[in-house]
């Protein structure tokens, strides 16, 4: 089985098949004391249908980019004006842009994950520079994030490594996890400058010493499948449980591990999530329809919800501003969009 086989089926067996196989009441059977989610959805269609919008990311002059994974492009709205500019990925071979980050310059850097590469696409000239993997096994390169160096981490789904690029150099280094079949997924940086990640393929967070690579792995409990990670001020790790509908913590000095049942069940499917500045939890409920987006609230340890007005069709990744919104990608229904607080 090829690497873009193996992508193209989590693709619907970890994710799409969210949008279709849980019953359509889950919504109606959400905890009591799950309050409504005072914010503002605004939703954009992307000019490429059928471009299956996958990662969001923040801009520099906070411009909401996005990646176009199944038609070969990176996508940028300006979420004032709600002006989009496309930028096609080079033609020879569809790309499958995935992972997405924006670094200090106003560069773009993408995960290609059916082309075995990473890639930096410079906003000014249009012009895609592409970092091969060093290695067949790493030919699908997931998710990317930068340390506070600037070195680029990211994880190698179907190869079950993670990897590090330097920008400077071009080098590319990569590590085996441990754990066969982990199927390395969301990825962070805790303040400390060690990047922490999720095993989708086990029960397992795992983080990577940023100096010698060496991994390091957190048993969770047996049903927990961690999908994606976001990381608090206090380093708190916080994960999304796709497999048995959490909303998970770890403290990786101690390994203690928390578990919170998301508003929507057991079979919510909890994917994309993402920390404001003020300390709010926000994520995504795939297996909901419509698909909600979650605020948790650490001081209280109190959930509040709301449905996305397209339906979501499965909210894969989402990024906070610094002014405290959530960028959104709506793959299923080719949708960006801005979700706002209320004042």
């Amino acid at each position: 089985m090829s690497k873009r086989t193996f992508a193209l089926l989590c693709l619907v067996f970890f994710g799409a098949i969210a949008a279709v196989a849980v019953p359509k009441h889950r919504a109606a059977n959400m905890p009591s004391d799950v309050s409504n989610l005072n914010v503002t959805i605004q939703e954009w269609a992307v000019p490429t249908k059928g471009g299956h919008p996958h990662d969001p990311a923040v801009g520099v002059d906070g411009a909401l980019w996005f990646t176009e994974q199944m038609v070969n492009k990176l996508g940028r709205l300006d979420p004032k004006t709600g002006e989009f500019k496309e930028y096609p990925l080079p033609e020879d071979k569809n790309a499958g842009p995935h992972g997405l980050v924006a670094d200090k310059e106003g560069n773009i850097w993408f995960t290609a994950n059916f082309g075995g590469y990473i890639g930096k696409l410079d906003p000014r000239t249009g012009k895609v520079t592409e970092y091969k993997m060093p290695s067949e096994k790493a030919d699908d390169p997931h998710t990317a994030v930068f340390d506070a160096r600037g070195i680029l981490w990211f994880t190698v789904q179907g190869g079950n490594m993670v990897g590090r690029l330097d920008p400077k150099s071009g080098k590319i280094e990569l590590k085996e996890v441990p754990t066969e079949s982990a199927l390395p997924y969301g990825i962070q940086v805790n303040s400390k400058g060690v990047p922490i990640f999720c095993e989708l393929g086990t029960n397992k967070m795992a983080s990577i010493d940023p100096q010698t690579m060496a991994i390091k792995e957190y048993a969770l409990p047996a049903e927990v499948r961690p999908r994606r990670v976001a990381i608090a001020a206090d380093d708190t790790v916080y994960f999304t449980d796709f497999k048995s509908g959490h909303l998970g913590t770890l403290n990786t000095a101690t390994g203690s591990v928390k578990l919170f049942t998301s508003p929507g069940g057991a079979e919510a499917n909890p994917y994309g999530i993402a920390i404001t500045p003020d300390g709010m939890v926000w994520y995504s409920e795939s297996g909901v329809h419509p698909n909600t987006i979650v605020q948790f609230n650490p001081k209280t340890q109190t959930f509040a919800s709301a449905k996305i007005p397209s339906g979501g069709g499965v909210v894969r990744n989402m990024a906070a501003t610094s002014d405290g919104r959530v960028y959104i990608a709506c793959s299923g229904v080719d949708k960006v969009g801005v979700v706002s607080p209320a004042k």
